[in-house]
């Protein structure tokens, strides 16, 4: 596999630099790094995909594959405290990351731990389970995250995914529908899709 942010120890360089932002109407201080998606800002799949989000009904953890330095999770945690966020990713720099961001930003309702897709990820019962796929890792890992979501909602809970049209949306559908019997088509930007599915 070539070198990117899906790889468990990036070996490009490190670069750290910090920055603000702006993530659903809350203030962020990011710090990111060479190595990992998206180290510039917030991309825009995850932004669509935090300003989409409606928490759960049901009761339990919510869970972020992925997670990256941790935008969607951290912003999800900072709005529902009263929830543990489950914050997984293969890439360690990115854990790293992930962890100082939760601490400069005073969040302390999350677990960051490592997992490729959910292989490591012993919740079962989860209420939503957001993912911003790694597109580049190829089709087969995608389809595994969603595989194994299905295995690890609750009744009830909810799959949020974001993705490009032109990056597989049509055959990400086709699959959740699949595996779920349903897919809405919770919002559309730029090429963007917020594709959601719930467990029956």
């Amino acid at each position: 596999m070539t070198e990117h942010y899906y790889s468990k120890n990036p070996d490009v360089k490190s670069e750290q630099k910090q920055w603000q932002t702006t993530l659903g109407g809350t203030s962020f201080v990011f710090v990111t790094d060479a190595g990992v998606f998206s180290k510039g800002e917030v991309d825009f799949g995850s932004r669509l995909l935090i300003d989409t989000f409606r928490a759960p009904e049901i009761e339990g953890d919510i869970l972020d594959v992925g997670c990256g330095y941790g935008p969607v999770g951290l912003s999800v945690a900072s709005l529902l405290k009263d929830r543990t966020i489950q914050m997984v990713d293969v890439n360690e720099r990115a854990l790293a990351l992930t962890r100082t961001n939760s601490q400069k930003n005073n969040i302390e309702n999350v677990s960051i731990y490592s997992s490729d897709a959910l292989d490591e990820v012993e919740t079962k019962e989860f209420a939503s389970i957001l993912t911003n796929p790694p597109i580049r890792a190829g089709k087969d890992t995608v389809f595994k995250i969603y595989r194994q979501a299905s295995e690890h909602l609750a009744i009830g809970g909810e799959l949020w995914v974001v993705i490009q049209k032109k990056q597989g949306a049509p055959s990400t559908i086709t699959r959740l529908e699949e595996l779920f019997g349903n897919a809405e088509i919770a919002a559309k930007s730029k090429g963007y899709y917020i594709i959601k599915s719930k467990k029956h």
